[in-house]
């Protein structure tokens, strides 16, 4: 048997620098290191990532290689151009299962061909509240029914390649207003609602073969004041007991606030590794930040120590380690072709909800509010501007921030065709105030939104329910 340091790293998923792996990262992996995860940072094309997982994989052929590749707005492979494929929110929209299952599977068969091994997706979040920071389009809608559907199609088509699919964030994020980058998120549900909402869709994933859950840093104070991704009741006794869970329990980044706190990037994520597999957890993600050996060396340190004192059962280790190496079966093999957006484009269409008659009558100017977009999302090519001035000639585009609406003001002046593109207005004061002084000011114009609709109604509008790359261009051809 393996000894408590070498199972210990055989637990680690981290994120790195570089779009090649660094000597320090294949010496980990040929000597057991669980995995990698691969961010934006790490990527340039779909060619260069299949190399990068092909170096991992020269180390050893069983190293789990993960991505955060949701497709709509958290996209890594496509971080360069916007996703080639709408978000959840959107193929909810559309309402099409079978879409779904087609849509999730491109993205299947596309990261295969890179070599991945997992993608953390799909969320089986719901989009319950209107300020929630951290999921809204990432989820396939707020009625537990009708998502869960789409959730077991997005399983079934992401895993018809051999990727691994990871349903998130369990026990559900969507109702919790705090991001948990940054702050413990508390989720005010009794067990019974639990049950009636939040959970309906992990079921429906593990009805589908999911072959991993990815837990999430939020309180549940029916189970105890203990985060999900450190709690027995959570992980052990409700997802594995209850729902009969039987693959791998991935945790969200144990480097994010919610659970690292004020200890810090090494004691801090030592210590929640440890209670995290306590309570059930199987591979340790540590993700958001980039880690170098000697990190990783004092985390494996930390659970190796909770081995030999006894507070780690040394049978929970080696479970967990066999799990994590099953998600490293390296995935069908398929070569690598030519990004093709026609399904994405079919989708996306379909998505897109028309309120009154957003047509144009000559060249408008476009503006487009850039809003901070979520921590999971990153910066990532954003707005109609561009796709309108293509198809529309003599279009103008201005892009501003949220604390630019002067600019945007003064360029209202004189324009006859006018779109405004935002990024769910609504939790945005500066945005709601900017269109509240063009319905004063009388000027009459087109919205495009492309985050989860608030509850304004201003006029003709179009809501894409996804800052993808092919939900603008669908918008930006119904006003060509």
């Amino acid at each position: 048997m393996s000894s408590p340091e070498k199972l210990a790293a055989s637990v680690l998923v981290p994120g790195f620098d570089g779009t090649t792996a660094p000597d320090w990262l294949r010496r980990k992996v040929a000597d057991g290191l669980g995995g990698a995860i691969l961010f934006g940072r790490n990527v340039v094309d779909d060619e260069q990532v299949a190399a990068l997982s092909a170096q991992l994989r020269a180390e050893r052929p069983d190293v789990l290689v993960g991505i955060d590749e949701e497709g709509g707005d958290v996209t890594r492979l496509d971080v360069a151009t916007g996703s080639f494929v709408p978000g959840p929110l959107a193929l909810g929209a559309a309402d099409d299962v079978e879409l779904t299952t087609s849509v999730a599977a491109a993205l299947g068969e596309r990261l295969a061909a890179c070599g991945v091994t997992i993608s953390f997706a799909p969320c089986a979040d719901l989009t319950l509240a209107a300020e929630d920071p951290s999921i809204g389009v990432r989820a396939f809608g707020s009625d537990p029914v009708k998502a869960s559907p789409h959730v077991a199609a997005f399983i079934t088509g992401l895993q018809k390649y051999g990727v691994a699919a990871s349903a998130k964030h369990f026990p559900g994020h969507g109702a919790a207003t705090d991001d948990s980058h940054h702050a413990l998120p508390v989720l005010p549900r009794t067990e019974a609602e639990l049950h009636e909402i939040e959970l309906v869709p992990f079921k429906a994933a593990i009805a589908a073969g999911v072959r991993a859950v990815m837990t999430g840093h939020l309180v549940v104070p029916a189970w105890g004041e203990l985060p999900a991704t450190l709690n027995p009741k959570a992980l052990t006794d409700v997802l594995r007991g209850e729902l009969g869970f039987t693959g791998a329990v991935i945790t969200d980044a144990l480097d994010m606030g919610a659970v690292a706190g004020e200890l810090g990037k090494t004691e801090g994520v030592g210590r929640a590794s440890v209670r995290a597999l306590i309570a059930g957890a199987d591979a340790l993600c540590l993700g958001g930040v980039s880690f170098e050996e000697d990190e990783l060396n004092r985390i494996a340190a930390v659970i190796a120590a909770a081995v030999e004192s006894g507070e780690l059962p040394l049978e929970r280790l080696v479970e967990a380690s066999e799990r994590v190496a099953a998600l490293g079966t390296p995935p069908v093999s398929t070569p690598i072709s030519p990004v093709d957006h026609r399904l994405g484009l079919e989708a996306a269409r379909k998505a897109l909800r028309i309120q009154g008659s957003p047509k144009l009558d000559g060249p408008p100017l476009v503006i487009d509010i850039e809003t901070e977009p979520i921590i999971a999302a990153g910066p990532m090519p954003w707005g109609l501007g561009s796709h309108l001035t293509e198809l529309v000639p003599g279009t103008r585009a201005l892009k501003v921030g949220a604390d630019g609406i002067s600019t945007a003001i003064e360029a209202v002046h004189g324009a006859r065709d006018l779109v405004v593109v935002t990024r769910e207005a609504h939790r945005h004061p500066e945005v709601r105030e900017f269109l509240g002084w063009l319905r004063e000011a009388g000027v009459d114009y087109i919205r495009v939104e492309t985050g989860v609709p608030g509850p304004e109604t201003d006029g003709p509008r179009i809501d894409t329910f996804s800052g993808s790359y092919v939900s603008l261009r669908a918008a930006a051809e119904y006003l060509a």
